[in-house]
């Protein structure tokens, strides 16, 4: 085999190896494509929850040990906090093996 030969042969498994490549990335952004817009048909469907829950900012990374965020309905967050350290004492539990999902205000008529 010369080296012509051999330099043939390898630019052409470069170039069978790089199509497929290219096959998949089309491949994969078509499944994207067809992906996010069954998520934009979906999405209306869906109801809409009936008081917006308090926005948290994105830009404050969680404390060590947390179990996630809490949403809070008609509460302000030191009022939130002091529930949750009542409850964590009440169960002899460290707080942050917890994990709060919401907490709302139930008010009285």
């Amino acid at each position: 085999m010369s080296f012509l030969d051999a330099l043939l042969y390898s630019l052409a498994g470069m170039a069978v190896v790089f199509f497929a490549l290219v096959l998949l990335m089309c491949i994969i952004k078509i499944m994207t494509a067809v992906g996010d817009r069954a998520e934009r048909r979906a999405a209306p469907a869906a109801a809409a929850p009936a008081a917006a829950p308090a926005p948290a900012p994105a830009d404050r990374p969680l404390a060590p040990g947390t179990a996630g965020e809490v949403k809070l309905y008609d509460t302000d967050p030191r009022t939130a906090a002091m529930l949750m350290a009542i409850v964590a004492d009440e169960m002899q539990a460290p707080l942050n093996e917890l994990r709060f999902i919401s907490i709302r205000e139930v008010k009285e008529n």
